[in-house]
């Protein structure tokens, strides 16, 4: 999670414009679901421009798990896939402009809150709604958004924490995903003044991982883009999905990839992650030349003036 930055908001409101603004004051937010996710802030990419994506390493770390519904006795037939997951890469966050000469105390930024697939494929293949808590001082603090884009847009002043929740199809077999966000409106000091032109963008990467999930489920979702399937293990067998019920849900995509504030996004991709890694490793390969050479040197300097240069480095450098 990101720390506030040096630049503060203005100082909190009267309270008859407590409606309007939300105070600085944490979020009221809902009660987690049981083992619902690891911590999501380990992996928060935040910038005064689009954050820098995490490691592979460091995202496939965060897979949240959605807490299982209870058991119906009605349900029990339902034939689950053992040892088996499905995996969708997820991206949550928040987008800020300053409004500039519109600004007025109580009303400096103009932000987006939203929940969206890494890859901007179609979220609405699991997702059934998403419901945004947030600050008890704004009219209808509960937000509730059925259908995509997963996001809505307000006004305002203050950082607060969001809490969002995901609910799923009925087929997923599963309750619900909890998470939360730290609302960002201020750039860091590193990133210079605030712009009009220049959001503040605070993105966390995770994946929503459903275990042993359904074979409806599996058969509804093993060709969108926007999962990831495994190879089934060895000895599972899968129905013929005919003119099964989970269709029902295979509707026209929806395409995130026009979206206007899409420029803005973090690449979260695994093919742009290799090019860093890839980039970083040059780099350390060609400073651990650079270090080889200059021991060679030093191997190579007769034993006393090799001998008065160890002081030199030794106190030059602490």
């Amino acid at each position: 999670m990101q720390q506030p930055s040096s630049s503060s908001p203005p100082a909190q409101p009267p309270p008859a414009a407590a409606a309007d603004a939300p105070s600085p004051a944490p979020a009221t937010t809902p009660t987690p679901a049981p083992a619902s996710l690891s911590p999501p802030q380990a992996a928060a990419a935040a910038a005064a421009s689009p954050a820098e994506p995490a490691l592979t390493a460091a995202q496939k770390a965060l897979r949240s798990k959605p807490s299982r519904s209870p058991e119906d006795p009605e349900k029990k037939q339902i034939k689950k896939l053992k040892d088996v997951e499905i995996s969708f890469p997820i991206v949550y966050g928040t987008i800020s402009f300053w409004l500039g000469k519109k600004a007025s105390e109580y009303n400096s930024h103009k932000w987006t809150v939203y929940i969206r697939h890494a890859n901007n494929e179609d979220l609405s293949v699991i997702v059934k709604r998403a419901v945004f808590q947030l600050h008890p001082s704004f009219t209808n603090p509960t937000r509730v958004i059925e259908q995509p884009p997963f996001e809505l847009s307000e006004t305002g002043w203050g950082e607060f924490e969001i809490a969002i929740t995901l609910y799923f199809h009925s087929d997923a077999s599963e309750k619900r995903v909890d998470l939360f966000h730290q609302l960002k409106l201020y750039p860091e000091e590193e990133a210079g003044p605030q712009s009009t032109k220049k959001p503040v963008v605070v993105e966390t990467y995770d994946e929503v991982v459903f275990t042993e999930p359904s074979e409806a489920f599996f058969l509804r979702v093993q060709n969108h883009p926007a999962a990831n399937v495994p190879r089934l293990p060895p000895g599972i067998t899968l129905s013929s999905p005919g003119l099964m019920e989970h269709m029902a849900h295979d509707k026209k995509r929806y395409d995130n990839k026009d979206h206007p504030l899409s420029q803005w996004y973090s690449n979260f991709s695994e093919a742009d992650e290799l090019l860093k890694l890839a980039a970083a490793r040059q780099q350390v390969q060609a400073h651990i030349a650079k270090l080889r050479r200059q021991l060679s040197m030093i191997e190579g300097m007769p034993q006393q003036s090799r001998g008065l240069s160890v002081p030199g480095q030794q106190y030059g450098h602490g």
